[in-house]
């Protein structure tokens, strides 16, 4: 990790185009060798649910609550739990290129060096302690603002996950079920008293990861073309979204 990461900080025009730049990077560091890493930003002014690769959305998701709500029920290529997206969340994706041995050459690894990063980066911000729970959560206090997950290939890596700033928590309850599985440190509270904004601009924000992971220089070309043929395959189709 000593070669500073290129920047992308691009909100595309749709919630499966958005997810499927992430992929888009992760595709294009697996396919040149001698790739360097990618911190990009994103955005979205919709609200929509985002499960992991292997939740069934039955079990997570209030569909009808969705669909009265006008809200998709979208599926991202990584793992973790389900979440709601929308204005006040600041999401962040990392690619990362695998070396052999180091941290970053296994799942429990990359876990560790990803989250101590951030939580380095959100920890000079805020006047309390900040704590890694549940593997791959912050928290506040025992209250989560950050979630994220991870996708592996043979040279590359995707770790992703989502910055709670201002975000209308009420409307998690109403659209997501209690999760099937959850960390221990949740002890079973419903998602109003588990989840909170982090009380950080996002500006403030933005620039400490970017310190913290030494992305300086913005990416040129990023893959939007690529992205495209991922949310026309998967992200916009419901054979993907709904499989499970």
């Amino acid at each position: 990790m000593g070669n500073e990461l290129q920047l992308v900080d691009v909100s595309l025009e749709s919630p499966a185009l958005n997810l499927a730049l992430d992929e888009a990077l992760l595709e294009q560091c697996e396919a040149a060798e001698g790739a360097g890493g990618v911190l990009r930003f994103w955005r979205t002014a919709d609200y929509f649910v985002v499960v992991g690769y292997g939740n069934r959305v039955g079990a997570e998701v209030d569909v009808a609550a969705c669909g009265a709500a006008g809200m998709p029920v979208l599926r991202r290529c990584s793992g973790g739990g389900t979440v709601l997206q929308g204005p006040g969340c600041l999401n962040y994706a990392l690619v990362l290129p695998v070396a052999e041995s180091g941290p970053l050459a296994s799942i429990t690894g990359t876990n560790e060096f990803v989250m101590e990063r951030n939580r380095e980066a959100v920890a000079g911000l805020v006047g309390q302690p900040v704590r890694i729970e549940g593997h791959t959560d912050l928290a506040v206090a025992g209250r989560k603002f950050s979630g994220n997950s991870q996708r592996r290939r043979r040279r590359c890596l995707l770790f992703h996950g989502t910055f709670l700033l201002g975000f209308e928590l009420r409307l998690i309850g109403r659209v997501l079920r209690p999760p099937t599985r959850e960390p221990a440190y949740r002890q079973g509270r419903g998602h109003g008293d588990f989840v909170m904004n982090l009380p950080v601009a996002e500006e403030v924000l933005r620039a400490a990861l970017r310190r913290v992971w030494g992305a300086q220089n913005e990416m040129k070309n990023p893959p939007v073309a690529l992205a495209r043929e991922l949310a026309a395959a998967r992200y916009g189709n419901d054979e993907w979204n709904r499989r499970l």
